[in-house]
């Protein structure tokens, strides 16, 4: 895609420096692209221990709606102190509602899509409860610096994005975190008769789904500087659960790739800015990604794979066999 937006247009790799900060079309992709990564990262875990959290979505624009309502209503909206507990009352918020999702998948054990989704088409009447229908517009030079700052010379968000990643990381790759996930998702029940406490890691997960994603609802809010109860986070988790699969991580549980995961919502960001740089609708964007979605789902299907090499090696002529010679059959 880098290539044929090259081709497209010669400056798309462009970067300017305006004020000691840089600028252009790849600092734009990796800037927009940090709420997806931060989604993406918490929905990778999930995915990993077999479930699904749907709730992202409606958890951004719950934590921003928050966030932007307190800030309206303090008297000096540019305080650090008011932003600071705008941000964490939004957060220990999104923490309840992801509590909320780990109860009733890991204690009352419903279908993790069927309980996310309960708080998916509850969560935006909350956000529209919160904002009361309207678009909370603030004036917040702190709290705007989370999707719009600078820092040495790049944007605040990328930053966000890449520690959260390093967190995550860190924390899965450096201690047993990571294979008591994976393990839990391989197999639930080996893994409880191993003495690992499944339901607990299945709980963590999700609050730790909603942690990112209520980061995430910060970004989304910032940019704009208004909350929108109804369009703030909209699908983004599609393109998460998209991200994910793409970076190579099964959605039937396992084994799971948050490098692969990140790289994924790059492409997914770098579709979207090449369907707007070639003029195309944006709603069209929405076609791609479907593509997209299908194409990979036939190449890391098993089924698919082994018929599509069985018709290659039908269609590749073999060697011939060797005659044997008749023998010769005295009279």
């Amino acid at each position: 895609m880098i290539a044929v937006n090259t081709v497209y247009r010669p400056g798309f790799l462009s970067i300017e420096v305006n004020d000691g900060h840089l600028y252009g079309t790849p600092i734009d992709i990796l800037r927009l692209s940090a709420p997806l990564i931060l989604v993406a990262l918490g929905m990778t875990l999930v995915i990993a221990t077999g479930g699904i959290d749907l709730s992202v979505g409606s958890l951004c624009a719950i934590s921003g709606a928050i966030a932007c309502l307190h800030i309206s209503t303090a008297t000096d909206r540019n305080s650090p102190s008011t932003v600071l507990t705008a941000l964490a009352l939004a957060f220990g918020a999104a923490l309840v509602l992801g509590a909320w999702n780990g109860l009733l998948v890991a204690v009352i054990g419903i279908q993790p899509i069927i309980a996310t989704l309960i708080l998916m088409v509850a969560g935006r009447g909350l956000a529209q409860l919160i904002t009361e229908g309207q678009i909370i517009t603030i004036n917040s030079a702190p709290y705007r610096a989370i999707g719009l700052g600078h820092f040495l010379t790049l944007p605040l968000a990328i930053f966000i994005a890449l520690a959260a990643a390093l967190l995550v990381a860190a924390f899965t790759r450096r201690t047993a975190l990571g294979l008591i996930v994976e393990s839990v998702g391989g197999n639930a029940e080996a893994s409880r008769l191993a003495g690992i406490r499944s339901g607990r890691v299945v709980f963590l997960v999700y609050v730790l789904s909603a942690a990112c994603a209520a980061v995430a609802g910060f970004m989304i809010t910032a940019n704009v500087s208004s909350a929108d109860g109804n369009a703030a986070g909209l699908w983004i988790e599609l393109d998460a659960i998209l991200a994910v699969v793409i970076g190579g991580t099964s959605l039937a549980g396992g084994r799971f790739s948050l490098g692969g995961t990140v790289l994924g919502a790059l492409i997914i960001q770098t579709l979207t800015t090449t369907v707007y740089a070639m003029n195309i609708s944006p709603q069209t964007s929405l076609l791609f990604k479907a593509v997209v979605v299908i194409a990979v789902c036939l190449i890391q299907s098993p089924a698919f794979r082994a018929k599509f090499r069985r018709r290659r090696s039908d269609r590749t002529p073999g060697p011939a066999a060797p005659q044997r010679k008749k023998e010769q059959v005295p009279a």
